[in-house]
């Protein structure tokens, strides 16, 4: 008799109603060096991204994201951890003999990452793409699909190592287009189910020999010789220490847009694979960067580990994040504030509906902005986010941005409303000792209170990663 109530009680409950209560899937594509800039959506005349476009124009898009670390292994740490480098240990790119080989091992072992409270919560997790963050013969990290690459850099995106199924094998094609095919597959084996996607393209890259080499996807021949307004021709920046050999040039902004398209190419095809397996409505989609990029700004080339000392600077930082979810997350709109990659997983998880399953220790200083993702103002919201690079450290509020560097500088004070390039380095200059101070001692304060002091570089801590010095 209770059996058939509870039947009849199921019956009399309306479809939405169960199909709300269906736990919400993930799909979270992560691109490899990419500005937001480079983006359609985020203003750029050059470069088509019309299916990343349109993802801005059915969700939210926010306008000042940036990235707490400026490469690829510590922010890939740090979405999928909320933990920044010296919490969780990955200060700089990962060595190769770190991801395959005798001395491989898995850098986030010892902490709960996204992937695995999501397994414990019933999904299925699946890995297409970049994972640069150890041991990548074998999944971990709650990953049971694991298609991804031997080694962290990208050489070129033609006849590449692959690893599927814990075998290595070459790819004889665009791995683009590999790690879109291996999404699309994970999104139709598990239709059924809650599942997370993790699409960690290395396109479109924008570094090293890669960059010297003339595109060869579909992109190409639109891209040959086109004029790009959208890369500043500024002279080379004295600090600029690698990427000298495609500063400026016509191949390199080339490369940079076909990539660019090449992924935009996936993203659409993923949409429309959600869309056909009837989970669009119930799929939360992310799309964001490891870390910003610069193609000429200031006269300057790649990311803050390509200038020596290595930089700071706004673009090297600021990310595309875009959030879409229809029904959920009103179409069209936009978040200004100031946010960080280490506020992603509580937002996300917030927003799943698993706000109390977010790791406690150690304690994130991630935030969770997960209100707006429901159109809702950020009340009471403190625009500050931080930044290290290995011995650079960074603190950007609403106003200012004070870079320090261990142990004797050089430093750098910007007025980021009247200066937003940082062409002006306030540092030292008469009336700014008091704004300096303020600065400084914040930034104190938060590397005190959550640094790890065994990575806690400033004070005799070590690094999971190689480091990289001249």
């Amino acid at each position: 008799m209770r059996n058939a109530l509870l039947l009849l009680a199921t019956l009399l409950v309306p479809m939405n109603s169960l199909e709300a209560a269906k736990p919400v899937n993930l799909v979270f594509i992560l691109t490899d060096n990419q500005g937001a800039w480079t983006l359609g959506c985020y203003g750029n005349p050059d470069i088509r991204t019309p299916h990343i476009d349109q993802m801005a124009a059915e969700g939210l898009r926010f306008t000042r994201a940036l990235s707490s670390n400026p490469v690829c292994s510590p922010t890939r740490a740090t979405f999928l951890t909320g933990l920044i480098p010296s919490q969780h240990g990955v200060h700089s790119f990962l060595d190769p003999k770190f991801m395959m080989g005798p001395e491989a091992y898995n850098t986030l072992q010892e902490f709960t990452s996204l992937g695995e409270v999501l397994r414990d919560a019933g999904y299925t997790c699946g890995l297409s793409g970049k994972w640069h963050l150890g041991a990548n013969m074998t999944p971990s990290e709650g990953f049971t699909t694991w298609t991804t690459k031997p080694d962290g850099s990208t050489q070129e995106f033609y006849d590449q190592k692959v690893i599927e199924n814990g075998q290595l094998r070459t790819e004889a094609g665009y791995t683009t287009d590999l790690w879109t095919r291996k999404g699309i597959e994970f999104i139709q084996a598990n239709k059924a189910r809650p599942f997370f996607l993790f699409l960690a393209y290395n396109g479109p890259y924008n570094l090293g020999k890669l960059m010297t080499n003339p595109p060869q996807n579909r992109h190409a021949a639109y891209y040959k010789g086109k004029p790009f307004t959208s890369f500043p021709r500024d002279a080379m920046h004295p600090w600029q220490w690698a990427n000298k050999q495609f500063h400026n040039t016509q191949t390199a902004m080339e490369r940079c847009a076909a990539e660019t398209s090449g992924v935009d190419d996936g993203v659409g095809e993923i949409m429309a694979a959600l869309k056909a397996n009837g989970v669009d409505e119930n799929t939360l989609v992310v799309y964001a960067a490891d870390q910003g990029w610069m193609g000429g700004q200031n006269g300057m080339w790649g990311m803050g580990d390509h200038f020596r000392p290595t930089g700071a600077h706004e673009l090297m930082m600021q990310i595309p994040l875009l959030f879409r979810q229809p029904g959920r997350i009103p179409a069209g709109t936009t978040c200004d504030a100031l946010v960080s990659n280490y506020d992603f997983m509580p937002s996300v998880l917030s927003h799943l509906g698993f706000a109390d399953k977010r790791p406690q220790q150690p304690k994130s200083p991630g935030r969770d902005f997960s209100p707006a993702l429901r159109g809702e103002k950020l009340t009471n919201w403190d625009h500050t986010i931080f930044y290290e690079m290995e011995t650079t450290r960074a603190i950007r509020t609403e106003r200012w941005k004070y870079v320090a560097r261990f142990p004797d500088g050089p430093f750098e004070l910007y007025d980021m409303q009247t200066d937003p390039q940082e062409r002006f380095n306030q540092f030292g200059q008469p009336g700014t000792d008091d704004i300096k101070a303020g600065l400084a001692k914040q930034l104190d304060t938060f590397f005190a209170t959550y640094a790890d002091p065994k990575y806690d570089l400033w004070k005799g801590g070590g690094s999971k990663a190689k480091r990289h010095t001249d």
